[in-house]
């Protein structure tokens, strides 16, 4: 550990670590029945589940022998009516540490190091390398997406309170934190009923304005005014996006209203934002001449933002041309005091427009396919014996669309609105321009024809070729869709009309990889290395075809969904990587934990462009691997993914999962809008049908995190077994990439606690699958040791180890009560069924919300 490392475990010891102790007594003085004797008795509780789990005791003998030693609670319904009390009471302290942590950002991560804008610059100005920055920014941009993907287990009123207990720890006002304490106590954390999409929208939309504007803007104007003579062009650099209200994927509750009523809060949120920055200009600008026009400008802007006004009227240009206007006379007539103020405004303006976020639209392609048998059927435009054609006649026939249809004359809900939203798709651009809403992403795509029958539709709703401004984007997740997606791909390019179609979208292509899907399909490391060989093939291709491919990476929060430290990947890849642009998902809990302040949203976002830039002005590009690395990097995700099929295809691995974790319980959380598994839950749970949030979140909340390491281990010692152990070492040692994905599943694994459910070993149903995974857990941390060379897990990351171990003793008590409950349920060893169903999902809450990134 060096001195760096040192100082800041010192740092988090003094500033979390201490405070959390003495915050956390306050809890013990708030006014509420039973408080203080509850907080005493978790005390003793936490400590009983320690010194249970040691003795090799079950979650439910350390519960039962707790009542029977500490309290006088005989009756089921008392001992309930306590554990219920623990959940809230753990809740509550999961809440002041993440506060703390929050409050604590700036001094915790050095915000001039490797990876800032700040380290970034200086070495740009040393090596004199501003032009080269300059062309790397005009072409290179950042694309966050948020998503309402439900892993955001905080209701709006929670993460406000956290927003607000950070800033009063910060300036240590104790009255503050206690009264915020109070507030958080009668302060309800479960959801009664499910969120629509639109709330979600307006969840996230409030992130938008409090969080990313200020902090994009930050950005903006820091590297503008460190290369004042380079014109460097900041537009493109940071873009946001958006899918709540837009992602149909699953969700047969978004509708073409919802589509239109988000495109609609998008706008008035800029608008609003850009008001309030006018404001703080005027109260600076008072100068003559200068007053009037910012009053206009204001006034228009308050009365698209807070009145109905009908259409809109307001433009982009317009406000460019008045805030050009304002900078001038500022600059020619009063000396250009706080003309910086007008300069931020306007760059902000040139980078949100009128969108503030692009509304990305999803849909999945067989969904599409069912479409197009209706459209045969039912109208005449195609052929009658459409379905029974080849692929290469579909995909002719779909071109060559001439008419339009009328969404009226289908009899299916969702035939009908998904082209209304075709046509609303016009109507959101016109209004909040092209950035507003041009992009269509096709889940499951698996041929040429997924995306060819997106085209078919816009031309159906009413579009001509020539003017279709939407980029069609293919989402490959599979192990054998990625295997496949470059063939995909090839075909797509060697189409004329799809080429030209290209042509006018500036020669550019993106192509979403799924991370999720992928893990759950193929296991960790072949799911990690068939989305980069996926990647390194689609880049040779597009390369082919003079087509820039643009990457973007569904990644969700944990390793096992492709989330942990992602900057390193990314600045993991060589030359045959295309580096065109940086996109991913921002889902759930990343968005509070990654980005839920300024200070964190600005670097980490400045991780993303360092990694995006850094290499290529700066440092000479290699490959990513040798041609040997390839090969056993190849080997190793080989056996990893046989060894994970293995788990996958037992017959007990689904019945495991659904009874041992609270995957059945998912649904009740009502933390999102979309179902928790495709087909309704009649269905039969099946790994397609099962989602890969609950999926993860599942393993997460048991403390196995299988999806994050399994098949590491097998594969590790596979190497060993053919005395090639020394050159999986070196790979560590020598390839970034290999690196990133090694100490990440370490991350994972960090966050596994096998004693919580050491009591089924034994059992006759799940006691062979829960041996072979603790057994497969047990391997790999051998292995990681050896050629990581590390005593402990992340013990080069030594706060992440610290935070991660305090969350994990949080918690504690609810995956000890939520395994507890579940016994209960699965033995039928209790009458009072629905008040443990009510338990177990009572601890996700806690549970998820400690992990930051478990979902």
């Amino acid at each position: 550990m060096d001195h760096i490392q040192i100082d800041a475990l010192d740092t988090f010891e003094n500033t979390i670590g201490i405070n959390f102790g003495l915050y956390n007594s306050l809890f013990l003085s708030l006014p509420f029945h039973g408080i203080e004797k509850t907080g005493i008795l978790l005390s003793l509780f936490n400590q009983a589940c320690e010194e249970g789990f040691e003795q090799g005791d079950s979650p439910s003998g350390i519960v039962d022998s707790f009542f029977s030693n500490n309290t006088s609670h005989e009756s089921e319904q008392e001992r309930l009516n306590m554990l219920f009390r623990f959940v809230q009471y753990c809740e509550r302290q999961v809440v002041l540490f993440d506060a703390l942590e929050d409050a604590s950002f700036d001094k915790l991560h050095n915000m001039n190091g490797p990876g800032t804008l700040s380290h970034l610059e200086n070495a740009v100005l040393r090596r004199e390398k501003g032009a080269e920055l300059a062309e790397k920014i005009r072409k290179f941009g950042v694309r966050l997406v948020l998503t309402a993907h439900p892993t955001q287990f905080y209701p709006g009123a929670v993460l406000g309170i956290i927003n607000d207990l950070s800033d009063a720890i910060e300036r240590k006002d104790v009255n503050e934190i206690k009264t915020l304490l109070q507030q958080l106590g009668r302060t309800p954390f479960l959801k009664k009923e499910k969120p629509t999409p639109v709330d979600e929208a307006l969840s996230l939309i409030w992130y938008l304005e409090n969080v990313f504007y200020h902090a994009i803007g930050r950005i903006i104007s820091k590297i503008q005014k460190t290369f004042p003579g380079e014109d460097i062009e900041t537009n493109k650099l940071v873009k946001m996006g958006f899918w709540s209200g837009g992602d149909r994927d699953g969700n047969p509750f978004v509708k073409v209203d919802t589509t239109i009523r988000v495109s609609k809060a998008l706008r008035a949120a800029i608008l609003r934002s850009y008001y309030q920055d006018i404001k703080k200009i005027k109260r600076r600008i008072t100068f003559s001449g200068v007053e009037d026009l910012l009053a206009d400008i204001e006034n228009r802007l308050y009365k698209e933002a807070f009145q109905e006004t009908g259409k809109p009227g307001l433009t982009k240009g317009e406000i460019l041309n008045s805030l050009h206007e304002i900078r001038d006379l500022v600059r020619d007539k009063h000396n250009g005091l706080f003309v910086w103020l007008v300069e931020d405004l306007i760059y902000k303006v040139g980078l949100f427009g009128l969108h503030f976020a692009s509304l990305d639209i999803r849909q999945d392609s067989s969904v599409h396919e069912n479409i197009y048998g209706q459209v045969s059927a039912e109208s005449g435009i195609l052929p009658a014996d459409f379905e029974s054609l080849s692929e290469e006649e579909k995909i002719d026939a779909l071109l060559d669309i001439n008419e339009t249809i009328d969404p009226e004359s289908f009899q299916d809900e969702l035939t009908k609105d998904t082209f209304k939203n075709i046509k609303a798709v016009k109507e959101i651009q016109k209004a909040n321009g092209e950035l507003g809403c041009h992009r269509y992403i096709i889940s499951h795509s698996q041929t040429a024809l997924d995306v060819i029958e997106v085209i078919g539709l816009f031309l159906l709703g009413g579009w001509k070729k020539e003017e279709l401004s939407v980029d069609i984007i293919p989402l490959f997740e599979t192990v054998e869709d990625l295997q496949n997606s470059a063939k995909v791909m090839r075909r797509l390019y060697e189409n004329a009309d799809y080429r030209a179609h290209l042509k006018r979208r500036g020669d550019a292509q993106t192509i979403m990889l799924g991370f999720s899907d992928g893990t759950k399909d193929g296991g960790y490391l072949m799911a990690n290395w068939g989305i980069y060989k996926a990647k390194d093939r689609l880049t040779e291709v597009s390369r082919e075809f003079g087509i820039d491919v643009i990457f973007f990476d569904g990644r969700g929060g944990p390793p096992a969904r492709g989330g942990g430290k992602t900057h390193k990947f990314f600045s993991s890849m060589g030359e045959n990587i295309s580096d065109r642009a940086l996109e991913l998902t921002i889902q759930g809990q990343t968005v509070s934990s990654n980005f839920g302040t300024i200070d964190a949203a600005q670097y980490n976002i400045e991780q993303l462009l360092s990694a995006g830039i850094y290499n290529s002005i700066l440092e000479k590009k290699e490959k990513t691997f040798s041609s040997d690395e390839e090969v056993l990097m190849g080997e190793l995700a080989g056996k990893s993914y046989e060894t994970y099929c293995e788990l996958k295809n037992d017959p007990a691995f689904l019945d495991y999962l659904e009874n041992v974790s609270p995957l059945k319980f998912y649904a009740r959380t009502n933390i999102g809008s979309r179902p928790a598994r495709r087909g309704g839950a009649s269905s039969k749970l099946t790994l397609d049908s099962l989602r890969a949030i609950p999926f993860v979140g599942a393993w997460s909340q048991m403390k196995q995190n299988v999806p994050g390491f399994y098949g590491v281990g097998s594969a590790l010692k596979e190497m060993e077994s053919r005395g090639r152990l020394d050159q999986v070492t070196q790979l560590y040692k020598n390839n970034p990439f290999f690196r990133a994905l090694i100490d990440n599943s370490e991350m994972a694994m960090q966050k596994t606690f096998f004693p919580l459910t050491q009591h089924l070993k034994d059992d006759k149903t799940f006691g062979k699958i829960w041996q072979k995974i603790k057994d497969e857990y047990d391997i790999a941390h051998k292995y990681l040791a050896m050629i990581t060379e590390k005593p402990t897990f992340m013990t080069d990351a030594p706060v992440s180890q610290k935070s991660v171990k305090m969350r994990e003793g949080i918690v504690l008590p609810l995956t000890t009560i939520q395994q507890h409950a579940l016994t209960k349920i699965r033995t039928g060893d209790t009458e009072l069924k629905e008040e443990y169903e009510k338990l177990i999902v009572r601890c996700s809450f806690g549970i998820i919300n400690a992990g930051r990134n478990s979902a």
